[in-house]
């Protein structure tokens, strides 16, 4: 089968004209009238003239991990044991940095604290303001760092997050915060922690405030008109990428080295991608979803975004395993960091399906490229791969989405009105699907979960630009108040990723270059729980490409 993913030519509202389109597709003569239109530009009526006959697959499949030396180390004393593994270029401030400067006694948590309240207010007073933290409690960061700053004064740290700044995106909960998931109606204050939350917790992070996301992670640019639109560090006047905006914004601007972010189609790794940073989506049931709000639950990951691979690592060490209140964690492999530092990557084949990989701009495809010799002179070899169906299985993971966000909204009770324009559309058209199309995105995951093994048969990692381009322009005047409908720019944004959301394996975006200043992204996805060896060979990309300085950053060390 040839290579089948479509562009997408659909026109761009907002202000009164998606006001007027809104009230058209709410209203029932007028959406019987545009329905089968919607349904084409959206690819569903293709979905339906297949007519798969595929059992369906409503959940990624369970993969068996490969076999591992037993009994391992705690996930802390693996992350404790990471290496040092410094990009060149630019220094974005690590975990590591933090812990250091607690231990030597040069600055301590609570200055630290004192001079991150500083920068969110300077981000926010920033014209425009960078909108990363929607939520911030400073009582309560004081109350942690003060703590943390007792055990640095005891000798007794808990560990390589300890005293570490730690966003974490409004779709999870914190305690004392409530979890808006980027609406206006949604305001229910989290009465514990989300897993993933409590588990950084417990390690010492310094939970800083509510990172901000596109509404209801149904949109990947980040534009979110109730709590205001986050902005790429590299350039204001561009996207973060979503839907973990503010994750990625808040990492990429020096507010701290790592953040909590989600993702249901590439909504860790395309922020990530996009402001210069690192981004992994782990195998589906690796990281605990328990206190996530229910958007996706079939597509939905949690996991960390980080300034460097081995903030990533770290984050992810601490994150992942088993969680007795998610049954889909339960039954998986131990983790596997031990061969982070191993830069020599002999029998590792990298997959490239060339009409895919470069159905991009040529900067992206350039970045690309640049990742992927480095990962050669590290002993990787190159391996022509095909991955069939990639349209049918875009639709698939759309229709899936959707469905299940619509369904989620409706459980929650929300309104039509309740949300911004841009998210009203969307539902509308989610509403337009039958249960047919939903049974059918689920065969179309078995027929693509089934080429996708045997993709991987043949090669260890599959290698993409992360993005069609780098971070597109921030639309002015009325599109920061009404949201706006940008379906040519959500489906170039989502090209690479979405099939790790469909089949479930593990992926990653780690910096690879720049365009006109913004940054670039290699995308590389993996087979289901080897997280380890995605991560080395990000590694190795990292330690090759040179860094360049965002233009709002702070520094929150001495």
């Amino acid at each position: 089968m040839s290579y089948d993913l479509r562009a997408v030519n659909t026109p761009r509202l907002s202000g009164a004209a998606l006001r007027a389109f809104v009230a058209a597709v709410e209203h029932q003569p007028t959406q019987r009238l545009l329905a089968r239109r919607l349904l084409k530009d959206a690819g569903i009526l293709r979905l339906r003239a297949a007519r798969p006959e595929e059992p369906p697959t409503f959940r990624p499949p369970r993969q068996p991990g490969p076999p591992r030396p037993a009994p391992q180390a705690s996930p802390l004393a693996r992350a404790a044991a990471l290496p040092d593994l410094p990009p060149p270029g630019f220094a974005h401030e690590r975990a590591l940095d933090f812990c250091a400067a607690y231990a030597s006694g040069s600055t301590t948590p609570l200055e630290v604290a004192e001079r991150l309240l500083s920068a969110l207010g300077e981000s926010e007073r920033h014209e425009p303001p960078l909108r990363a933290i929607v939520a911030q409690d400073p009582a309560d960061l004081r109350a942690q760092a003060a703590a943390s700053a007792e055990r640095y004064a005891r000798g007794e740290p808990l560990g390589p997050l300890d005293g570490v700044p730690v966003a974490v995106k409004d779709e999870l909960d914190q305690v004392p915060y409530p979890t808006h998931v980027g609406t206006a109606f949604l305001s229910a204050r989290a009465d514990h922690d989300a897993c993933v939350v409590a588990r950084l917790r417990a390690a010492g992070a310094l939970l800083f405030g509510k990172a901000g996301m596109h509404e209801i992670g149904i949109g990947n640019t980040g534009l979110n008109p109730h709590f205001g639109t986050a902005r790429n560090p590299y350039d204001l006047a561009h996207h973060t990428g979503g839907s973990s905006s503010g994750s990625g914004a808040a990492v990429s601007a020096g507010l701290g080295p790592l953040a909590v972010g989600a993702d249901g189609g590439g909504s860790i790794r395309t922020p990530a991608g996009l402001c210069g940073v690192v981004g992994l989506k782990a195998t589906y049931g690796r990281i605990s979803e328990h206190g996530a709000f229910p958007l996706c639950w079939s597509v939905g990951h949690v996991g960390p975004i980080g300034a460097t691979v081995r903030d990533v690592a770290l984050g992810y060490a601490l994150m992942a395993g088993p969680d007795p209140a998610d049954p889909w964690s339960q039954d998986q492999p131990p983790l596997e960091l031990e061969d982070l530092t191993r830069a020599d990557l002999s029998g590792v084949r990298v997959g490239v399906y060339r009409p895919w990989f470069e159905d991009a701009e040529a900067s992206a495809v350039a970045a690309a490229e640049a990742g992927l010799r480095l990962l050669e002179a590290a002993g990787a070899t190159r391996h022509e791969v095909s991955l069939p169906g990639l349209e049918l299985a875009r639709v698939a993971h759309a229709v899936t989405i959707a469905s299940e966000m619509a369904v989620s909204m409706e459980a929650a009770g929300a309104k039509p009105s309740d949300h911004g324009l841009d998210v009203r559309v969307t539902l509308a058209l989610a509403r337009l699907l039958t249960q047919r199309d939903y049974v059918d995105a689920q065969r179309v995951r078995t027929r693509f979960c089934r080429d996708s093994a045997r993709a991987f048969e043949e090669v260890d990692l599959i290698a993409t630009p992360n993005a069609a381009g780098p971070a597109p322009a921030i639309p002015a005047g009325a599109a920061l108040e009404t949201g706006i409908t940008e379906l040519q720019t959500t489906v170039s944004l989502m090209r690479f990723v979405f099939p790790a959301n469909l089949n479930g394996y593990p992926a990653l975006s780690v910096p690879a270059g720049y365009a006109n200043g913004l940054p670039l992204g290699l995308h590389l996805m993996g087979r289901p729980w080897e997280e380890g060896l995605l991560l080395r060979a990000a590694a190795v990309v990292e330690a090759g490409i040179e860094r360049r300085a965002p233009r709002l950053h702070f520094r929150l060390l001495p």
